[in-house]
């Protein structure tokens, strides 16, 4: 018997792991695929030719991210399903128009038409019948001073020179979203609850977690 057997967790299986930016979803996610045996679907933060310059001036590129994001994503799900499931994703489609995009909207840094735009293009692929959604969204928390801490820690550059308004107001945004969320069975982490750095076998008492949650329905993709 493999571990994902063991764990009452299904080899098709699409898990995807979401939470702020700095909470520690791709550790997360490389921990899950090691265990399960899974593939991964990471974030692509390198190639992307809007990122640095959207760190530059929000207002200016926000709608270009949106969209790269909004696509690369897409194209990732369809892959996912395509080839059978057995992954474990680093961040979920719903984050970009939930979070990223109404905020970008609402500070004033997406105009109201492009709003408008990448919202239509949203629900016209994602929210549909047809859109595989993931079996699970595990989520990641931690107080904001915990979070900025790991951000501070990973120093990637443009993420230094980022406001600490904006840290503060995306984790308030992220903790608003998950709580009316519902496209799918969510698991909550708290990241002061393991440490899969130090201790790789914390990984353990979290998959006993996703297979009773998941043991209860698995939504049809």
């Amino acid at each position: 018997m493999n571990v994902a057997e063991q764990y009452n967790i299904p080899k098709d299986a699409i898990l995807t792991v979401a939470g702020t930016v700095g909470v520690g979803k791709s550790t997360m996610t490389h921990r899950l695929a090691e265990a399960l045996g899974f593939r991964t679907s990471l974030e692509k933060v390198e190639g992307n030719p809007y990122l640095d310059l959207y760190y530059q001036n929000f207002s200016r590129w926000s709608f270009h991210l949106q969209i790269y994001f909004l696509a690369e994503r897409f194209k990732e799900q369809k892959r996912i399903f395509e080839y059978g499931g057995g992954f474990i994703q680093d961040r979920s489609i719903y984050e970009d128009t939930g979070i990223f995009a109404k905020m970008l909207y609402q500070q004033g840094n997406m105009n109201e038409t492009d709003f408008e735009t990448y919202t239509s293009l949203f629900e016209a692929m994602v929210m549909t019948p047809y859109f595989p959604h993931p079996n699970m969204i595990i989520y990641l928390e931690g107080t904001f001073d915990d979070i900025v801490q790991r951000v501070q820690e990973r120093g990637r550059p443009m993420e230094q020179e980022t406001p600490l308004a904006y840290w503060k107001e995306l984790h308030e945004r992220y903790e608003n979203w998950i709580n009316q969320f519902n496209a799918c069975p969510i698991l909550r982490l708290n990241i002061n609850e393991y440490d899969l750095v130090k201790n790789p076998e914390s990984i353990y008492p979290i998959l006993e977690r996703i297979g009773k949650k998941l043991n209860y329905a698995l939504p049809q993709r």
